[in-house]
Parts: C-alpha cells; sequence; structure tokens
C-alpha cells in the first residue's frame, strides 16, 4: 500500500492531531542529561547486570535465541518455571507467571478474571493497560475519584457480583502513592478483592525492593499483584503474582499469556540477574532516595513553581495548557535536560504537567541546573 492509497479517513485523524500540537513522533536519545526515563536505578545502564546475564545464559543447557513459541506450545522452559518460582517467593506470593510486558500482564487479567456479573472499581488514574483490559472484559467497570476511600465505598454500594478495587501502588503520572492500608481493610469489611499494579515501586520500595503491597501488609486481600521489569528493573516483562489458583486461571483463560510467543531465554537470564543486583546491594536504593531528597528540598524553596507533591522517583511540575507544557519542555531540552510533557488527554485537562524522573545517577548539580532552569522558563 502506498500513501497514496492508505484511507483518506484516517489522514484526517493524523492531520487533526498535528494541527492540535499533539501528534506523537519517534525521537532518538540525544544525550541529555536523563530526568525522563524509568530507568530509576540505573540498572538499565549497568554493565555488572548485562555480563552476568551473559555468562549464565552461555553456561545454559539450551541457549536458544529465542522461545520457539507460546509457554503452552514449546516456549516453556525449565528456565522459565524456576524464575516463576523464584520470583513468588521474592515478592511473598504462592505463585507467579510471566508475562511479556506489564500492558499483556493488565490486559490477561483483566480481561479473564473479572466475569460478566462482577464490579471494577478502578482509580480514575489507573494506567491505559488497565482500561484496554477492562474493555475487553464483561465485567461493569466504574471510576472512583482519585486515592479517595470513601468514594470507593459510596460506589460499592451500588456494586454487584465479586468487587475488584484496582490501582497503582506508585502512580505514574502523579507519582503519589494508593492508600493500601486502608484499601485492604475495606477489602477486609466487604469482602472485595484488591488488584495492585507495582510497575514504578517494583525494586524501589518495600523489602529489599518486592513493593509496597508488601510493605504495607496488605497481601490477604491481594487477588493479584503486578510487577514489571521494564522499569527500575532495566530489563524487559512482567509478572503476575497471587495464588497458585490465579496461576492455573491465568495459564488457562489469559489470552495475551496464551497467544504470545514466550520471553527469550536471555531475557529471563537478564531479569534474574536485576533481582540478584537489588539482593546484592541497597546502594543504588540509596542513591534513587537521596536524589529525592535534594529534589524535594529545592521544591519547598520554590514555592511560586507548582508542584505535585509527591515523595518517590516521579516528580510533576504543574503547566495547565498542551502548547505551554510542550513549550517548557523544549526550552529545558534546548538546555540539556531531557524532560517531557504530558498532555491531555493522557492527563485530564488543566493538569498539564512536566513529568520529571529521578534516578539513582542524577547527581545533585544535575538537580541544581534543573531547578535553575525551571525558574527561567519563558512564559508563552
Amino acid at each position: 500500500m502506498t500513501d497514496a492509497s492508505f484511507p483518506e479517513k484516517l489522514k484526517i485523524r493524523l492531520r487533526q492531531r498535528a494541527a492540535s500540537g499533539l501528534l506523537r513522533t519517534l525521537k532518538q536519545d540525544e544525550a541529555l542529561i536523563d530526568f525522563c526515563s524509568n530507568d530509576y536505578l540505573g540498572f538499565a545502564r549497568d554493565m555488572r547486570i548485562h555480563h552476568e546475564a551473559i555468562d549464565t545464559f552461555s553456561k545454559s543447557s539450551s541457549p536458544l535465541n529465542g522461545a520457539t513459541g507460546s509457554r503452552l506450545i514449546r516456549g516453556n522452559s525449565r528456565l522459565a518455571q524456576e524464575l516463576e518460582v523464584w520470583l513468588a517467593n521474592f515478592h511473598h506470593a504462592e505463585s507467579a507467571l510471566l508475562f511479556n510486558s506489564g500492558y499483556d500482564a493488565n490486559l490477561g487479567f483483566f480481561s479473564a478474571v473479572p466475569q460478566r456479573d462482577d464490579t471494577i472499581l478502578y482509580d480514575r488514574l489507573i494506567h491505559a493497560s488497565v482500561h484496554d483490559g477492562m474493555r475487553l472484559s464483561h465485567a461493569r467497570s466504574v471510576a472512583f475519584k482519585h486515592n479517595d476511600v470513601n468514594d470507593v465505598r459510596r460506589l460499592m454500594e451500588k456494586a454487584s457480583g465479586q468487587v475488584y478495587i484496582v490501582v497503582e501502588s506508585l502512580y505514574s503520572m502523579d507519582g503519589d502513592r494508593a492508600p493500601l492500608a486502608e484499601l485492604a481493610a475495606l477489602c477486609k469489611e466487604t469482602g472485595a478483592l484488591l488488584v495492585v499494579d507495582e510497575a514504578h515501586a517494583t525494586g524501589i520500595f518495600g523489602p529489599q525492593g518486592a513493593g509496597l503491597s508488601v510493605d504495607e501488609a496488605i497481601l490477604p486481600y491481594c487477588i493479584a499483584r503486578i510487577y514489571t521489569f521494564g522499569k527500575a528493573l532495566g530489563s524487559h516483562g512482567a509478572v503476575v503474582v497471587g495464588s497458585s489458583y490465579l496461576h492455573d486461571y491465568l495459564v488457562n483463560f489469559a489470552r495475551s499469556f496464551i497467544y504470545s510467543t514466550a520471553l527469550p531465554p536471555f531475557e529471563l537470564h537478564t531479569i534474574r540477574s536485576a533481582y540478584s543486583r537489588l539482593l546484592s546491594s541497597n546502594e543504588p536504593q540509596l542513591q534513587l532516595l537521596e536524589t529525592i531528597q535534594v529534589f524535594r528540598s529545592y521544591v519547598d524553596a520554590h514555592p511560586n513553581i507548582r508542584f505535585l507533591p509527591a515523595d518517590g522517583p516521579i516528580q510533576g511540575v504543574l503547566i495547565p495548557g498542551n502548547s505551554k507544557a510542550l513549550h517548557a519542555a523544549a526550552f529545558l531540552q534546548s538546555n540539556g535536560m531531557d524532560v517531557r510533557a504530558i498532555l491531555s488527554p493522557t492527563v485530564p485537562e488543566g493538569m498539564e504537567r512536566l513529568r520529571i524522573c529521578l534516578h539513582s545517577f542524577n547527581t545533585p548539580d544535575d538537580v541544581r541546573k534543573l531547578f535553575e532552569l525551571l525558574e527561567t522558563i519563558p512564559t508563552v
């Protein structure tokens, strides 16, 4: 198919998006100071993880380049199953099931587990992958106000069937935490089941980076927790942990698991090596926490800049208006800082912002320079 024969109505959608300033394009890394990636602990650039994965891969009895099929056909391996057992133990669960990404994990869980007469109550700021999973579910889904336990309780009065309460432990856009303990207490009282997406807390919070849900001791009320490896662990893939019944159910009914070629063996070695790095030293987490503390000290000293309240690696500067947020991001990038704008409708209109991601490798001098530039962003 040529450009000339591409459907006109789709061309119109692209032109409309470009006219509104929202056209997405792919950009290459321009060697700017990283304040935008999810590589919170620097594991993606840690050569110790890379070399350990190469070493264990080369010594494997079956060092295949690819998995060769889905887990239910030819893609299963002792390596994958041993890793799942290890991950279940690490994350304080009975069982674990690997998925190719956090998106696939959420798509598989929400399209398969909640049934037609059930109700999904989800935080209005929940990730897009959960939304897509819920679209494939026959259950009724209703949003509640962000981090508002009273609103969850109100909605439960109208809910039917099994109720699932869905949150991110650490929110990807606002950077704040879910009220896990309060939600667990509500589940204990009502019989609802909690689903926690730990994507942005994995490796950072909880015992040895096992997640905020472990730290909050809410495990008896969680039917599932989702951990992803593409953020602080610097690799790829995800795991859903829970009971052995959940494992078996997903193997039988989660289509994103059943019909996907499995993760390649080298990636499994990389995941295991990244977790080994977590266990060998807490230095990366301590360095990240120090960077966060330095950043928040500057926040306190700059009351004229509208920051979102957050105590983790994701920090937001509110700059309402898509064009203004884009202009501010372009200014920072032109001055060596890789900061990206988050626009509506990804975030609610009027809540457009700069999303600043902090890392263990960001220096105090990097943070100082960033704030000097934030003070001088030209108005548009």
